[in-house]
């Protein structure tokens, strides 16, 4: 069965994510005006067919890399072959714009989830038989913030015997944000400028680490503290005083995306790893 494809409306594209992303169906909507709001330098595309959106962009960075954003088929009109067809379509754009491989791979810093989700199966076995090879592994943990202890009293005291002081980002998020290019790259820079809450320390007028909420809805991340400073207990700081935010923004619970330190999150405020994502990617002809 042949399926047409054509540009998607936002509405449209909402709507059916709401409806197919079962795992993230309260944020769907928030993910589609994201990937919809790029980094001014990136290109992007939104395809749809009856039932069927996907989107698709290509980032300056590696501009031989596509990346596959989001791909969704209403329950309704699955096993019809919507989400084949959709994705040859994406990857033809892609082609259009010079890339050479496509990626099921979240195309930082705007993204919806590292890759695949193992729960998302019908994806996974969809990006499997259109030959996408699975190359790495990404996992995200929980946080939950009802039961966690997020108390930092006792530490902001400490810190400030030391002369560092830990600060809410306003009117100098830009600050911020040079520290955050600087110290690592341009892209969580683009996240500390657009998260919802972002948190700083610093010790005579300079900026020693940063941990930021909201950039990815609902998400926490990202975080860093410069080398020079580490050891000092920064992180546990910044990460429970986002989180707090999060909680009283009436959040039960928080995603901490794209994790490498396990032992850091668990011991700081009890994060459990959960989410478990399958990058896949294939070279396009």
């Amino acid at each position: 069965m042949s399926h047409a494809v054509r540009a998607a409306e936002p509405a449209e594209s909402a709507g059916v994510a709401r409806a197919a992303l079962t795992l993230d169906a309260g944020e769907a909507a928030d993910l589609v005006a994201r990937l919809s709001r790029p980094p001014a330098e990136r290109r992007w595309t939104a395809l749809a067919t009856d039932g069927g959106v996907v989107m698709a962009s290509m980032s300056g960075k590696d501009p031989q890399v596509g990346h596959l954003d989001l791909l969704a088929v209403h329950p309704e009109a699955q096993g019809e072959g919507r989400g084949r067809a959709l994705v040859r379509a994406a990857e033809e754009w892609l082609r259009e714009q010079g890339a050479r491989q496509a990626r099921f791979a979240g195309n930082p810093p705007c993204y919806a989830w590292p890759g695949i989700d193992v729960r998302y199966t019908a994806a996974a076995c969809l990006a499997e038989s259109l030959g996408y090879e699975r190359y790495h592994v990404a996992w995200n943990m929980t946080a939950d913030l009802l039961g966690a202890d997020l108390s930092v009293d006792g530490d902001l005291a400490r810190l400030e015997k030391s002369g560092v002081v830990v600060r809410a980002a306003g009117a100098d998020r830009d600050r911020v944000a040079a520290f955050v290019e600087e110290h690592w790259n341009e892209r969580w820079a683009w996240e500390a400028v657009q998260a919802t809450g972002l948190h700083y320390a610093e010790r005579d007028g300079r900026i020693l680490g940063f941990a930021a909420w909201g950039a990815r809805p609902a998400w926490f991340g990202p975080m860093g503290t410069a080398p020079d400073a580490r050891g000092l207990g920064l992180g546990r700081v910044l990460l429970r005083r986002c989180l707090a935010e999060q909680r009283a923004a009436g959040q039960a619970g928080a995603q901490i995306g794209w994790v490498g330190p396990l032992r850091f999150y668990s011991r700081a405020v009890g994060a459990r790893a959960e989410r478990v994502f399958w990058l896949y990617r294939r070279d396009l002809a």
